[in-house]
This record gives structure tokens, C-alpha cells and sequence, in this order.
């Protein structure tokens, strides 16, 4: 942060400067100094937000539990005598049932739950992150913790959130390389067949075949670079990238970017000053996806987030 507000004063000065001097000259240095301090503020305020994202109550920093579900019948709850024993939260939550592509939870009559806001008191089905609308969202400790049921490759798990997890709590803070408006490159869209799909491996072992509509080429010293982008649906393109300083200044595992989606002339602009870490940097029980060897870069991309740098017991 103190990067950022040094160049909106060496900003200011110059504007300061440009104010003395007359004619072209003058309104040149006035207006490169707007620039300079409209970039700046602009990257401040993505990284003021990339920290409320992270550090919100039901944010990544968040994650206290992946509980994998076996077929069958499974007590829930943060007591040792639970099939799923939760890190936080009542003793005693109830039972998970899944039977097929059917998630069934019987609470618990003890424990004070809600189901998507609303009081549980009788046996409920779940979504999972899959369905439409999302997953059916299980709260207990007054709101501060939730349970949703993801699958990943076939497989479902019981995800766990709470507010007062050690690794929200104890956050140490994000750190960056200085922002740098060379690193805000402008690429071109070069467009698939529709309906490609790109492999994209997990950090859990699983893969996916996910929506590939195409790739960005840039370009970066002379020389030039593709990432394939993958298309979630949200009207952005989303890049799981590795480059040069993974394990050497930034998260060993690679990182993400989102970018615009390409313009009327197929030009994306790609600012890898808002480069960042992947949930699995922060926590052990994300299940991130991994670079797909295309999108492996010899590049050293010195811009964005670093390495995160947890304290001793997180």
C-alpha cells in the first residue's frame, strides 16, 4: 500500500511542477500526472477489495473444513464420536445422508441451524455448488459458520466456513510487487471453435473439462505470449496462469487473473498488476484448479500478488 501512495505523491509533485511551466509542455506533464494518479488509485481500490473478498466472514480466509462423503449415513458435529467431525461449531449438527446424486441432512434436535436463512428443524434435501441457484447454505453458531456441499469429479464434499476461523483471524496480510502500469497489457482475443473445452487439473487430484472460447496472445519484451482463458459464465474471462517467479516470489502453484471480455476489434486488456493468489495459498482445504501446461509462461511476471506468508499456527 505504501508503494501505491509513494506514486500518488511523486504524482501530485509533478502535477505541481507541470503547474509552473507554460504551454504544451506544461499540460503534457499535467496530464501524464492524472494518468499516473488515476492508476494508482485505480489499483489501490482493486486491492482494498481483493482483501474485503478474502477477509469477509464467508470469505476464502475462511475455511475451516472439506469433508469428503462416502455413500451411506454420517453423524455430523465437532465431537470426536461424529463420522464428520467438524473443526468449529455445536457438538452435535445431525446426519448426512447421500444416496446417489441425492445429499439429505436430518438435523440435529439439540442444535440451533438454519437452511438458507431460514430455522431447521426437519429433514431437508441440499443443492450443491452444481445447481442453478447454488448450494443449500447449512448455518450454525448464530451465522458465524456454514456448510455447502460441493462435488468435485464425481465426488461430493461437505465444505465448512466460520467466522472465526485461525486463518481468518490471524490473517498476516497481502503483500505485492509495486504497481507498475507496464504490466497492463493490451492483448488479442484469439477466438476457438465453439464449444471447446480445456482440461484443467486440480489441486485435489481431480480434472474438469471447462469452456475454452479462446486465448489471449500478448506481447512482453519483443516477444510474444498465449494464455488460454476459460469462460465460468460471468461475462469475464478467467486465466490460471504459471510464470517464472512461482516459488520465487509469488505462490508456488500459480495464480489467477480475470480479464474483460474481448472488445468489437478482439483486444483484451490484461492488467497483471491484479494478478492473485488462489484460495489454496491461504488455506488446505480449497480445491483450486492448477496452470494447464499451455498456460505455463517463461515469463517473469513481477507484477501483482506475492506469496503469502503464513503466521506460525495459522
Amino acid at each position: 500500500m505504501a508503494q501505491i501512495h509513494y506514486v500518488l505523491m511523486l504524482a501530485a509533485a509533478v502535477a505541481l511542477a507541470a503547474g509552473c511551466k507554460r504551454g504544451d509542455d506544461g499540460k503534457a506533464a499535467a496530464a501524464q500526472a492524472a494518468a499516473a494518479s488515476a492508476f494508482a488509485q485505480s489499483e489501490q481500490a482493486w486491492r482494498d477489495q481483493r482483501r474485503e473478498r478474502l477477509l469477509a466472514p464467508d470469505g476464502w480466509a475462511s475455511l475451516v473444513g472439506l469433508h469428503w462423503i462416502d455413500p451411506g449415513s454420517h453423524y455430523l458435529g465437532s465431537d470426536a464420536d461424529n463420522g464428520i467431525r467438524l473443526a468449529m461449531g455445536p457438538e452435535h449438527m445431525g446426519m448426512l445422508d447421500l444416496e446417489g446424486r441425492r445429499v439429505r441432512f436430518v438435523p440435529d434436535k439439540a442444535a440451533t441451524l438454519t437452511l438458507d436463512g431460514q430455522p431447521l428443524t426437519a429433514t431437508a434435501s441440499l443443492r450443491t455448488d452444481m445447481a442453478e441457484q447454488g448450494p443449500s447454505v447449512i448455518g450454525f453458531d448464530g451465522g458465524k459458520g456454514q456448510a455447502t456441499v460441493i462435488e468435485r469429479g464425481g465426488r461430493y464434499a461437505l465444505r465448512v466456513k466460520h467466522a472465526d476461523a485461525p486463518s481468518r483471524v490471524r490473517f498476516a496480510g497481502l503483500d505485492y510487487w509495486p504497481a507498475d502500469a507496464g504490466w497492463k497489457i493490451q492483448g488479442t482475443f484469439v477466438p476457438h471453435a465453439a464449444g471447446q473445452t480445456i482440461e484443467i487439473a486440480s489441486i485435489i487430484g481431480t480434472t474438469d473439462q471447462v469452456p475454452n472460447p479462446g486465448a489471449i496472445e500478448f506481447t512482453r519484451d519483443g516477444k510474444t505470449y498465449r494464455i488460454e482463458a476459460q469462460d465460468e459464465g460471468e461475462g469475464e474471462l478467467f486465466l490460471v496462469f504459471a510464470d517464472r517467479t512461482n516459488g520465487h516470489g509469488s505462490y508456488g502453484a500459480g495464480r489467477f487473473l480475470y480479464a474483460p471480455m474481448p472488445d468489437a476489434n478482439g483486444k483484451v486488456m490484461l492488467d497483471f498488476n491484479q494478478s492473485y493468489n488462489p484460495p489454496c495459498a491461504f488455506t488446505a482445504f480449497a480445491t483450486c484448479p492448477l496452470p494447464p501446461p499451455q498456460n505455463r509462461l517463461d515469463l517473469a511476471i513481477t507484477a501483482g500478488e506475492k506469496a503469502y506468508a503464513k503466521p506460525p499456527h495459522s
